[in-house]
């Protein structure tokens, strides 16, 4: 994994373009879209060549997720049927914007706290699909899913789960270590290959190129002035 911080990708951005402080529009959150745009097309580019699987440390660990116990009214509202199980909990808060593959959310792993059993991700479909078998009451698989920024777990009792997956978004409030919690989001990674670094701030600098060289129109703004 690249050990750049999105401050180091943003100061030197600003460097490769000679842009000064001065120019407003280049803020650190400007860059960073820029970043995530072109990083999702090189991601999904090695998603669909399965050239991520060896790159296990570019997955960040959501290492305490909690969960809670939802009512009959939230569950029915699930979109799976009522006799597949006997409770239902959900992620207490809205799990973060997962980095998109060519196959969807780009989720390494769900797992209970100490990692001794693992989760499926399914669909709700699917879910009914499988609740529906004869032989479903010896299926020992954990399921969960995806919907409306919460994952669902149907039939576990466990207080909180453990996820892996590439995010776009703060996590700090999933993890565990104080000093995670408290660390800006400018000193995180950028958690992408380091291969593919050079490319992605390439079509950046592409990007950056064409607007700068965009020339104001000076005679717009005096007529505006005159008036």
């Amino acid at each position: 994994m690249s050990k750049t911080t999105i401050g180091d990708m943003t100061s030197r951005l600003r460097g490769l373009v000679k842009a000064v402080r001065q120019d407003s529009f280049l803020t650190d959150r400007m860059l960073y879209s820029l970043f995530k745009k072109h990083a999702s097309l090189s991601i999904k580019r090695l998603d669909q060549a399965k050239r991520l699987t060896a790159f296990a440390s570019i997955f960040e660990s959501l290492d305490y997720v909690q969960l809670q116990v939802i009512d009959k009214v939230e569950a029915s509202a699930c979109g799976v049927a009522p006799k597949s199980y006997a409770t239902i909990r959900r992620t207490c808060l809205p799990i973060p914007v997962f980095t998109e593959g060519i196959y969807g959310p780009m989720i390494r792993s769900i797992a209970s706290l100490d990692g001794s059993e693992l989760i499926k991700l399914t669909t709700p479909d699917e879910y009914n699909y499988i609740s529906r078998s004869k032989n479903f009451r010896y299926n020992t698989q954990r399921y969960a899913w995806y919907l409306n920024d919460y994952l669902y777990f149907p039939n576990i009792n466990w207080p909180a789960v453990k996820i892996e997956a590439m995010v776009e978004e703060d996590i700090s409030a999933f993890k565990c270590d104080y000093d995670q919690k408290c660390e800006p989001r400018q000193c995180h990674s950028l958690n992408v290959p380091d291969f593919i670094l050079s490319e992605i701030e390439a079509a950046i600098l592409k990007d950056l190129t064409f607007q700068l060289q965009v020339p104001e129109d000076d005679a717009h703004d005096n007529k505006n002035q005159l008036r």
